[in-house]
């Protein structure tokens, strides 16, 4: 029994223990319904933590530390921690090398286990530990020989795309899938992580000018589709569909959640879409078909990256939010809303993220949708400024005593 639920039974006992002999007519307080409160902790280019690369083992283990406490000082109940940010390890790897985010050389090792210990700090503060990771992304520069020596990516070069800028393992080929399978899953086989968990990032974001050149896996494994988009969707299904299974085979029990970008298609695409103008739909531009991994249960939970105010024109979190709760009814696919805390008090995003009730607020108006079983917040660093007391509202108007979150 965690320290939530023990702390409650204790006081109900107690309760019960003082109350007159009349009481049992009197209404109970109810424990309050699970519910997720999650924060994301981004290691990619050093965002969240470490704060920077290069610091002794000792200093980054008070960095995690610290956000960990920030987490339960907030009531959240769950870390979504990365730990494979660019085809790299958190944790010794035998597929991949240390990530540079830790030593500023990428294999060097940190002298820790930073996922095992994360696993053990989360759990003893009676948090979830969410293993975070990006399925393809290999570097955010292009340049193969800037990779360790030992790399994959410089051992199958044949893998790597270059495109805009950077470097990603292709999608399309049947042994990079499995590849980056064998990569995620060795993590869950040593770590008691309580789930699995991909970002947005699938087939990479579209640059302008730009062609994602796979036309050869495509001529090897294309035929039998409509046409490249097809295909490429089918890719990831099988990613999906796959990652799932082998989860579920290799510790049972644990979940397996995707947060993907915030709009399936716009409703002007696919009538079935949300009414949205999102310059962006995930369907046909990631090549991720949402949707159908909700609608079919094919992931234990859904966190789309709502990361807009209420009342934006091109997405408003206010239409998204309904639009979700609608795909998720009756699935078993759990839904959670990614709220985008980074923008709160920044001056580039607008008047209404000024507001230090604009969050709060969203989470009054998911509250109206039964499907919404909580918020998870990016990110740390974001929680720790909290500029505008952004986040202190949320705490204040929505989190006065804790949860247990969602299994």
């Amino acid at each position: 029994m965690g320290r939530v639920s023990r702390r409650a039974f204790t006081l109900a006992a107690l309760a019960t223990l003082a109350a007159p002999p009349d009481a049992g007519a009197a209404p109970r307080r109810r424990t309050p319904a699970p519910e997720m409160r999650g924060l994301w902790v981004a290691s990619v280019a050093n965002r969240d933590w470490p704060s920077r690369p290069g610091l002794t083992a000792a200093e980054q283990y008070a960095e995690l530390v610290a956000i960990l406490d920030l987490a339960v000082r907030d009531r959240l109940n769950a870390v979504m921690f990365q730990v494979r940010p660019t085809a790299d390890a958190l944790w010794p790897s035998p597929y991949e090398p240390w990530s540079e985010f830790l030593t500023g050389t990428q294999g060097g090792d940190p002298g820790w286990d930073p996922l095992r210990t994360a696993v053990r700090e989360a759990h003893a503060r009676g948090l979830e530990l969410h293993a975070w990771f990006n399925p393809y992304r290999v570097a955010n520069h292009a340049d193969p020989t800037r990779l360790a020596p030992s790399h994959p990516a410089r051992r199958h070069p044949d893998w790597v795309v270059p495109y805009g800028g950077r470097l990603y393992y292709n999608p399309g080929l049947p042994e990079v899938r499995a590849f980056v399978q064998d990569a995620m899953l060795d993590a869950v086989r040593r770590y008691p992580v309580d789930a699995v968990h991909f970002d947005d990032y699938f087939y990479p974001y579209p640059v302008a000018g730009r062609t994602f050149d796979d036309d050869e896996a495509y001529g090897r494994y294309g035929g039998g589709f409509s046409d490249r988009a097809a295909w490429r969707r089918h890719n990831i299904d099988r990613l999906v569909l796959e990652t799932a299974a082998r989860v579920r085979r290799t510790r049972p029990g644990t979940r397996f959640g995707i947060s993907p970008f915030g709009v399936w298609r716009n409703a002007t695409t696919d009538p079935r879409g949300s009414d949205t103008r999102a310059g962006v739909q995930t369907y046909d531009d990631l090549y991720a078909d949402t949707r159908r991994w909700v609608r079919e249960h094919w992931i234990d939970y859904v966190c789309p990256q709502v990361y807009w105010n209420i009342g934006f024109a091109a997405a408003d979190y206010a239409r998204l939010v309904p639009w979700w709760a609608e795909v998720a009814r009756g699935t078993g696919t759990r839904l959670y809303v990614g709220e985008a805390l980074y923008k709160a008090g920044d001056p580039a995003q607008g008047a209404a993220w000024q507001d230090p009730a604009e969050l709060s607020r969203h989470l009054t108006l998911a509250a109206a949708w039964p499907e919404v079983r909580g918020h998870v917040y990016f990110a740390a660093r974001d929680m720790a400024a909290d500029r505008v007391g952004a986040m202190a509202r949320v705490v204040a108007d929505h989190y006065r005593r804790p949860a247990r979150p969602p299994r």
